[in-house]
């Protein structure tokens, strides 16, 4: 076992774009445990766009992470030492360790020790991912047969999960996604009725196509143009998931709001916000059911992996150009 702990450091909050200088590499002495603590080995790292809203010291729904301290992250970790009666060493945990090798915890979620599916599956369709799926369309959404769901950024870790349970529930699906080989992938292999990709010059007149009568429900993981076309298409009583904004994470300045904002009143629509840590005292609900769901093969996930903490910052990137499918996970280590 090494005895240095690499660790990823905000240094300065970006501006716009996460650039070199942002976050710095450094290495430090892995702690030992104390009474009531344990000491964990990183074997993945979750990347997600929320990474990008905790540099920033703007309103956020938890505390932004301070210059100087370790970049904040879910991780699945192994436990290697022990001080806890309720963790041993071998034990498979989740929780938010951070951007770095190893870390010390008094608690985490504990992983079954027999287990059905990969590892990655425990850090995305059976993880934070897949509850947040879950949660905002059929708590917030509240699918119906018959009606039609669009979801943004489709081919991503929740929406491409978003999709599938709207299917299930017997929704029509238009998914949104930014290439034409993603919107074969999330029909072909996610069953979604339509795909349409956002960058053709003709988006809204093939949303209009895709969506004769109108949308019920939008799942909504992107924002910006997209938002308004979608508020353009709404029918009467619609809701509106509001999960995630990433068209303007990087923003340099203030962004502007939907245009077609007025809609909302209009066509008497609900549009309501969520994180998924409200959804917290919840969890056991979903864990009856999305189970299941994934042994018996109704709904299907994507994981795209990348290798090396050195690389954190650059595959962080790529959520923001597309360069992903699915769930965007590091590993840091190999698995037990």
């Amino acid at each position: 076992m090494p005895t240095m702990n690499r660790q990823w450091i905000l240094a300065r909050r970006p501006v716009g774009e996460i650039a070199a200088g942002d976050l710095e590499l450094r290495e430090a002495p892995i702690p030992e445990p104390g009474d009531g603590e344990f000491l964990a080995r990183t074997i993945y790292l979750s990347l997600d766009p929320t990474n990008r809203i905790w540099m920033s010291d703007q309103d956020q729904y938890m505390p932004p992470v301070e210059l100087g301290e370790v970049m904040r992250g879910g991780t699945l970790s192994v436990v290697e030492r022990s001080r806890h009666p309720d963790f041993k060493p071998g034990d498979i945990v989740s929780g938010v360790a951070g951007w770095q090798d190893y870390a010390l915890a008094h608690i985490a979620q504990k992983l079954p020790a027999h287990r059905s599916l990969p590892l990655p599956a425990y850090m995305s369709v059976l993880g934070m991912t897949g509850a947040t799926a879950y949660f905002g369309l059929l708590d917030i959404g509240k699918p119906k047969a018959g009606e039609t769901l669009v979801v943004s950024a489709a081919a991503g870790a929740v929406g491409s999960i978003v999709g599938q349970i709207g299917k299930l529930k017997g929704c029509r699906v238009v998914g949104i996604a930014g290439s034409d080989e993603k919107c074969r992938h999330v029909v072909n292999d996610f069953g979604f009725d339509a795909c349409l990709n956002y960058k053709h010059a003709n988006f809204a007149q093939e949303l209009a196509r895709a969506c004769p009568d109108g949308i019920d429900i939008d799942f909504e993981n992107v924002g910006g143009s997209i938002l308004d076309d979608i508020l353009a298409r709404i029918n009467l009583k619609a809701r509106i998931v509001l999960c995630g904004l990433i068209a303007t994470y990087n923003a340099k300045g203030p962004v502007p709001g939907p245009y077609n904002f007025a809609q909302l009143l209009m066509k008497r629509a609900h549009l309501e916000g969520f994180i998924i840590i409200d959804y917290l005292p919840r969890l056991a609900e979903f864990w009856q059911e999305m189970p299941g769901w994934v042994e018996d093969g109704h709904i299907k996930y994507d994981v795209t992996i990348r290798r090396g903490l050195e690389q954190a910052p650059e595959a962080l990137k790529l959520l923001f150009t597309g360069g992903n499918t699915g769930k965007l996970l590091l590993q840091l280590s190999d698995e037990p």
